[in-house]
């Protein structure tokens, strides 16, 4: 029985990346996926230039062993070109990919695994993980230093440990699999692993029946999610060639893969392996001879059918929602910059973020709690905690703390000298031993002071020494306002 993939590619840049270093493709006899690294240094030459070795391998001549060391093969002179271009141009330098490809040869896939980007097979309604992260944090879940729910968000989750880089040393996985009529493989990057939840992706593998509609759901789940991350999915059936209404054989590409591709329009498959190698190759490689061009047709491109025409709103309605989730999270990113002082519990405390909700979500946290109490400042100041105080930056809301803990110590010396608590100007530093009487040059004489005008406060100048100041007016005078 003839086998072949019914598949669907997609890829999406995500909420906060300017480039897409993920590539992807999907044809009859080939999935690959690849999630570049190295960022503006050449993520996406990366993950393009190994995609783009292996889309020869897309031919059903391919059978037996052959096909195994085939694209063991092809991954080995993929990574010895990443070297070369790392040597030829040294701003290359750190650039990686990982990479997940499933070959298939009759009826047994060939699965060839580097990195954490994950692989998942749906066989008679139940969902696996046919692949085991690279990764720093699935070496501590493999020790059992930490659970597999603690790796979902422990912080150094992106961590990984092999990939390839050029490195004669790098060494994927490779395994052989039977297949059977029925069987979904979905093939992602950690765009949608790290923000989608199992068993969400789980429903719609089971749940969508179409390759393209599951795809194009995935994607729209990891966008809704926020992932900040490039998003790219491929999905393939294993489907008998002989039944009426067999799918498509023209290859999809995306990600950098297409980006670097260039040009547009609806081009003809090519007619052997050979054509699609060179196609790819130049795709990776910056090539743009019309003449030879690629002859691979996009994700995206093709007629416009009535299903097209649909699927182009659908993804129109889409974008907008990114756009709007995009301002949304811009605000959000905004009111994170900002500080404001308010009480909590009785103490002052400094708070990042507005003081406000948007539904259910808080748009501020509690910086730090500080010792000062709230009872021990002057009313006017309560009153001010009562509403927050705005503060421009953490050092803003710093100084305001200090003006704070400024009023609550002069509080707390005139209530202990029988005085009322008032409002006293930001420079006034309360005395750090208790004072003893002395004549005060800035009053005038009386027979008979008021314990407030006796005493002499001193400040502690920069350098150190005690410098007297001017003491609290007496509780029968206007209060001093700062």
């Amino acid at each position: 029985m003839p086998f072949a993939f019914h598949y669907a590619a997609r890829s999406d840049v995500g909420m906060v990346r300017s480039n897409n270093e993920d590539s992807g493709y999907a044809g009859p006899h080939l999935l690959a996926m690849a999630d570049g690294m190295g960022g503006h240094a050449g993520g996406d030459v990366a993950s393009s230039t190994v995609i783009g070795a292996l889309v020869a391998l897309d031919d059903e001549a391919l059978s037996g062993r052959e096909v195994s060391q085939a694209l063991l093969d092809r991954i080995h002179a993929a990574n010895g070109e990443l070297g070369d271009q790392v040597r030829q141009d040294p701003r290359l330098d750190g650039m990686g990919t990982t990479l997940i490809a499933l070959l298939r040869s009759r009826d047994k896939v060939v699965l060839a695994h580097i990195g954490d980007s994950r692989a998942f097979l749906v066989r008679d309604g139940e969902v696996t993980q046919i692949t085991k992260d690279h990764s720093f944090v699935q070496n501590l879940v493999d020790e059992g230093r930490i659970s597999q729910q603690d790796a979902q968000t422990h912080p150094q989750r992106s961590l990984v440990t092999r990939v390839l880089t050029g490195d004669d040393t790098d060494e994927p996985d490779l395994v052989v699999r039977q297949g059977k009529i029925g069987d979904r493989y979905l093939i992602c990057s950690d765009g949608l692993s790290d923000y989608v939840a199992r068993d969400t992706i789980d429903e719609v593998l089971v749940g969508v029946a179409d390759p393209g509609e599951c795809a194009d759901r995935l994607v729209a789940l990891a966008l809704r999610a926020g992932a900040p991350d490039n998003v790219t999915v491929v999905v393939g059936d294993l489907v008998d060639l002989n039944r009426k209404g067999a799918p498509s054989t023209v290859p999809e590409v995306v990600g950098a893969a297409a980006a670097r591709r260039g040009g547009g329009g609806t081009r003809p498959i090519p007619t052997t392996p050979a054509a699609k190698a060179a196609a790819l190759t130049k795709a990776a490689t910056g090539g743009g001879d019309d003449d030879l061009d690629d002859h691979v047709t996009l994700a995206e491109e093709g007629p416009r059918s009535r299903r097209t025409l649909v699927l182009r709103l659908a993804a129109l309605l889409l974008v907008t929602g990114v756009v709007l989730a995009g301002g949304s999270y811009a605000a959000y990113a905004w009111s994170q910059q900002q500080y404001y002082v308010a009480a909590s519990d009785g103490i002052v405390s400094v708070f990042r973020g507005v003081d406000q909700t948007l539904g259910p979500v808080a748009l501020s946290h509690e910086e730090y709690a500080t010792t000062i109490a709230v009872d021990d400042l002057p009313p006017s100041y309560q009153e001010s905690l009562e509403r927050g105080i705005s503060a421009s930056s953490r050092t803003d809301a710093d100084a305001r703390v200090s003006d704070l803990r400024l009023q609550a110590e002069a509080c707390r010396y005139a209530k202990a000298n029988g005085d009322t608590c008032q409002t006293v100007p930001s420079t006034w530093t309360p005395p750090t031993t208790t004072p003893s009487p002395s004549p005060s040059p800035t009053l005038s004489p009386s027979p008979s002071p008021s314990p407030s005008a006796s005493s002499s406060p001193a400040a502690i100048a920069p350098g150190g020494t005690r410098t007297p100041v001017t003491p609290l007016p007496p509780t029968t005078q206007a209060p001093v306002t700062s």
